[in-house]
């Protein structure tokens, strides 16, 4: 079934549901009317279904690969990343003045999503590329932002973000990597990263690495980390790429999914670098890259979560086998006439439409935090993140195996394109902070307020006219207030169940909002409250048993 771009439940979750007009009536973002979010939502569906879809079973069956130090991109990849640069899909969100839109990131959310569907392969380049102009417009010198940023914005260059090392997973402070001024203003840089998404690709005339190292006085740890701009190959007067760095793609990853997406382990040997931000406060610029990933990545299991139902819908409108409670005693209806079938395909369809809200409600807080400098949007914006990060791949994962149920035995062929989806999308709940770090974010940095950011966002919950839901939102005040009192490691422990009972209380009522203005969602609303109301009181049950069940068990018992 070919990918259909849902251009009108994006409106409708826009309009509807997270109050997109409250971004459109700011002076910062008051040329996002109907008729322009109408405009760019159906052009970029249209591109998405006839030039990015088409090559995503591409991607899958001829990977990039290295070859004689190139990489050599999939077939038709340069093609697809010039009709993203050519439409501007690239700096929706980024300044005018460098040749950006200057748009909301709700509706780059929104085109992210469905190029994620289209290609989700393909579509990490440009996510990379967003996060960087975002972390450059924050933190660079005038003099980097001219040169680069508007490069970026039009597709000329591409950006990478460079942290992971291979003595240092997830904690970054353990870095190696470091940095030696050369005495003109340029730094000497030296380390391997590895999982470097789209290190280099044989279609951009440049690759601009944001890569973190420790300069000699750099402290030990994150406190002592700064990052720095290194070319592919260094600029010349001009500003154009000149002489290569001393930088090199290593090797390739060989990865479960994501064939078409080169993963690159990048050598700096004395690469020239310029940094970025003030010395040693490396991680603070690189955050503001990783958070814009992090709701970007939420929004990547999103996509694989719409292309997967999409697929398996379409398979059990036309599959028939068995007899069904409307079909002719002889040959049976359609298989999602079969409860067990309608039970996976609601949950699927009920799901995706909860991240997908989860993911714009959250994007219009960080829109509302940037147009009014409003501290109370910052704080829910930030505290909705990890939710929709975690949330939105869990989901992609989820929908993508029951995608493979709903097929049955052809779902496990891979002709049938079902398993490409789970494949794909598996990485998603691991990279930018895997899915239990964003449990402990949440329970750590996002309760250090008392509890006063998950307090808000649940009055607001509490406004939508369920008593059921009314319910659930008490017990999970009472987990927060229980969370907030406790120690960190009982925290932890509990961390992940909190985090998914925030999910399925906030999924409930982004429903129930749908359904207040739509009488047609209401038999799915209901649907979703009698599924996911039951699965947030377990998991807050679960949230509150503490760390001790979990060290009770010895290491030589888990071993045996």
């Amino acid at each position: 079934m070919p990918y259909r771009a849902p251009v009108s439940e994006l409106k409708f979750v826009l309009d509807k549901v997270v109050g997109f007009d409250r971004v459109a009536a700011t002076d910062r973002f008051a040329e996002a009317t109907p008729e322009t979010v109408d405009a760019i939502l159906t052009e970029a569906g249209r591109m998405c279904e006839e030039v990015l879809a088409p090559l995503n079973p591409a991607g899958d069956l001829h990977p990039a690969h290295l070859e004689n130090g190139v990489v050599r991109t999939s077939p038709g990849f340069a093609e697809g990343f010039a009709a993203i640069a050519e439409g501007g899909w690239l700096g929706m969100s980024a300044d005018p003045d460098y040749g950006g839109m200057g748009l909301p990131i709700a509706l780059t959310m929104a085109v992210n999503e469905m190029m994620g569907s289209a290609c989700l392969s393909l579509q990490l380049n440009p996510l990379m590329t967003q996060g960087q102009i975002e972390a450059l417009e924050a933190h660079a010198s005038p003099e980097i932002q001219a040169l680069y940023i508007p490069k970026l914005i039009s597709g000329e260059w591409c950006g990478t973000m460079n942290l992971t090392e291979p003595q240092a997973g997830s904690d970054v402070g353990a870095l190696r990597s470091r940095a030696e001024p050369n005495g003109d203003g340029t730094y000497a840089v030296t380390g391997q990263k590895i999982y470097i998404s789209w290190g280099d690709n044989d279609f951009s005339g440049n690759i601009c690495h944001l890569v973190l190292a420790r300069l000699p006085d750099g402290a030990e740890g994150t406190k002592g980390i700064s990052l720095f701009m290194v070319p592919k190959r260094i600029p010349d007067a001009d500003g154009n790429p000149g002489v290569a760095n001393a930088l090199n793609v290593v090797s390739l990853e060989h990865k479960l999914g994501l064939h078409g997406s080169p993963t690159a382990v990048m050598q700096y040997d004395g690469a020239t670098g310029w940094l970025v931000g003030e010395p040693h406060k490396g991680m603070a610029a690189m955050f503001t890259m990783m958070n814009n990933a992090r709701l970007g990545v939420g929004v990547q299991g999103l996509s694989i979560a719409e292309a997967a139902m999409q697929h398996a819908v379409g398979y059990a409108l036309e599959r028939r086998q068995g007899r069904t409670p409307d079909g002719p005693e002889d040959n049976g209806g359609t298989i999602l006439q079969h409860a067990d079938v309608r039970r996976m395909v609601l949950s699927m369809k009920a799901d995706t439409f909860a991240a997908r809200a989860l993911a714009l409600d959250c994007a219009v807080a960080l829109d509302m935090a940037k147009a009014t400098g409003d501290a109370d949007w910052q704080v829910r914006g930030a505290f909705l993140t990890p939710i929709a990060k975690s949330f939105g791949t869990d989901t992609g994962i989820k929908v993508a195996g029951d995608g493979i149920q709903v097929h049955g035995g052809m779902g496990f062929i891979e002709e049938t394109g079902a398993a490409q989806y789970l494949r794909d999308v598996r990485v998603t709940a691991i990279y930018e902070g895997t899915n239990g770090i964003q449990a402990m974010d949440l329970v750590g940095r996002k309760l250090m307020d008392g509890g006063a950011a998950a307090f808000a966002v649940l009055d607001r919950i509490e406004t939508t006219k369920n008593d059921a839901l009314r319910d659930a939102v008490s017990d999970l005040r009472k987990l927060t207030e229980w969370m907030v009192g406790q120690d960190m490691q009982d925290r932890f422990a509990g961390s992940v169940s909190y985090l998914n009972a925030f999910a399925r209380v906030l999924g409930v009522h982004y429903h129930l909002k749908a359904a207040e203005s739509d009488d047609a969602r209401a038999p799915l609303a209901r649907f979703a409250a009698g599924r996911m109301l039951p699965e947030a009181l377990a998991e807050m049950a679960k949230a509150r048993t503490g760390a001790g069940e979990l060290y009770a068990v010895s290491n030589e018992v888990i071993a045996a």
